[in-house]
């Protein structure tokens, strides 16, 4: 796992000492945290379940590509981090997620110590993921939380070893306040916009400038006081590292790069991402001979890998592709209702839900394309229960961490789960439990994405159709991992809903509901209510036999 998955015990020790404390559990937690590093034998925090996952405890007692000292840390020989390494570096086979493996190519690219051993085959699973994630390593980004950060551990400098020097403070507390009045250009969280949009934004020009030059004047304190600490000097190497991304952000011209601004409720990320990973991707191929297998169960479209090859730069690969072994046929069925709206109605994909929720007596996942869709079917269905007299148990994404909300709705037994993209794949519910999986609309990648809008900008300038070659096989893929959450057993049964007009009346719709597993198709609510009750009568003939 990366290092924010470990305690650190530089800075558990740091966070000890100071005693500066976000809220009052933090200051609580972190005895826990100090008892576990103490017995731990991994230091893993999934260990540690008296502290929840998204504590603002764990920032402080874990450590970061940036804030870690490596061989310089006075608790270099009893790190968690480097324990695991060396029990990779003793094992056959290793398991990594995948942001892990390209962080571990980007460090071996720069020339720095490796975080993974050398292997002689890589196997992505989940393989559709990879070139969103690939984009992120192959590009250019920076957060304004890394600067935040940096003030931070500057300032705990101060405290501990350069008490003296009075310009530090006065240093860090610029900065802090340059990074906040950035934020502030902003207007809305949760935004993505394209460079130029973002600066011409009021403030925009001046406020990143001011940023820039509060950074240099911490980093020329930091440099005077480097001799001092290992961990002045990390800090001094973090803000040169710091001030040339900055730089090279603003001035990015490479043609296959898109300039992006992200915006969240505390800070903001500036993306400098690639319009294709083929490139970047097909030097790490040929980097060393070994054997490289990507599998997914969304890698086709139809059968067809051209889309997948194409974005990963995979044009010699022997592709395979081999049919499910459940029986679609007779196991689930995929309802597509009359008279549906156009797309972007919650009401509507809410109220359709309604006779499929009650056919299945609950037992449900609502999937939305968006957050501010899933909340707003969310509000309508409680609403609607009310007023029916359904009594399922109403769950939602965010209420609870995703295994813990997974947990209540397999116990439940009558549950419904509305969820976005955190419920569309990787998520495994089988048996009775889930019987019915509705989705609001087809999984088109948003129109404001501004890495996709300058995709599709070039492949259409090339005489490309952008749309049939991108646009489609992106949602297909991303709709066969929703439907996929359906049927995870030989013995399950269920019913698809797709709250969608666009699967019957438009030209594509063929192609799209073809690449799905082969259902039997119905539009009338009358059938999916039978499926339900020879569902029910077959359990019951079965419960007989046993």
């Amino acid at each position: 796992k990366g290092r924010a998955n470990y305690v650190c015990h530089f800075n558990l020790e740091r966070a000890m000492n100071e005693g500066r404390f976000i809220s009052r559990e933090d200051a609580n937690y972190v005895h826990k945290v100090r008892a576990f590093a103490d017995n731990s034998a991994t230091g893993d925090k999934s260990e540690l379940t008296d502290v929840p996952e998204n504590a603002t405890i764990w920032p402080s007692v874990t450590s970061t590509r940036d804030n870690c000292m490596g061989q310089e840390c006075a608790y270099y020989k009893e790190c968690f981090v480097m324990e695991a390494r060396k029990r990779a570096l003793a094992a056959d086979v290793v398991v990594v997620n995948h942001h892990l493996f390209f962080a571990d190519v980007m460090l071996r690219d720069e020339g720095v110590a490796e975080l993974l051993p050398s292997a002689n085959t890589v196997i992505f699973d989940e393989a559709h993921q990879l070139p969103e994630v690939a984009g992120l390593f192959f590009g250019e980004d920076i957060s304004t939380s890394q600067l935040m950060e940096l003030a931070r551990d500057a300032h705990a400098e101060y405290i501990t070893t350069a008490k003296d020097c009075t310009a530090l403070p006065e240093a860090t507390a610029a900065l802090e306040k340059a990074v906040r009045d950035f934020r502030l250009v902003f207007s809305f969280e949760g935004s993505r916009m394209p460079v130029q949009k973002a600066q011409a934004l009021k403030n925009f020009e001046s406020a990143y400038t001011t940023m820039q030059e509060k950074l240099d004047v911490l980093t020329r304190v930091l440099e005077s006081q480097a001799e001092r600490d290992p961990a002045i000097e990390n800090c001094w190497q973090r803000g040169l590292a710091l001030q040339q991304k900055l730089q090279a952000w603003q001035k990015a011209d490479n043609a296959n790069l898109v300039r992006w601004v992200e915006v969240f409720s505390q800070s903001v990320q500036l993306h400098a991402t690639p319009l294709s990973v083929a490139e970047g991707f097909g030097k790490q191929l040929n980097a060393q001979p070994r054997a490289w297998i990507f599998t997914s169960a969304t890698l086709a479209v139809k059968s067809d890998f051209s889309h997948y090859l194409g974005q990963m730069g995979l044009e010699a690969a022997t592709t395979g592709y081999w049919n499910s072994p459940f029986d679609y046929g007779q196991q689930a069925l995929l309802y597509v209702p009359n008279g549906m709206p156009e797309p972007n109605s919650p009401g509507y994909s809410a109220a359709a839900a309604l006779p499929v929720i009650r056919a299945s007596r609950g037992r449900a996942f609502v999937l939305s394309t968006s957050l501010r869709a899933m909340r707003e079917i969310h509000a309508l269905l409680k609403d609607a229960f009310s007023t029916e007299g359904m009594e399922y148990p109403l769950l939602m994404q965010g209420e609870s961490a995703r295994t813990e909300l997974l947990d209540r709705f397999r116990a439940l037994g009558n549950a419904v789960l509305v969820g976005s993209q955190s419920f569309w794949e990787g998520v495994d519910v089988r048996g009775e439990a889930l019987s019915a999986v509705i989705i609001d609309k087809l999984p088109f990648a948003p129109p404001d994405d501004p890495v996709l809008a300058a995709r599709i900008d070039k492949m259409n300038a090339e005489g490309r159709n952008a749309f049939m070659e991108y646009q489609l096989p992106y949602s297909v893929i991303t709709l066969k991992q929703g439907a996929g959450r359906l049927i995870r057993d030989e013995a399950d049964r269920g019913v698809l809903m797709i709250c969608d007009p666009r699967l019957i009346a438009k030209h594509y719709g063929r192609r799209i509901w073809q690449s799905l597993p082969p259902f039997k198709r119905t539009r009338d609510i009358a059938e999916v209510e039978a499926f339900f009750e020879q569902a029910a009568d077959d359990a019951m003939a079965e419960a007989g036999k046993d």
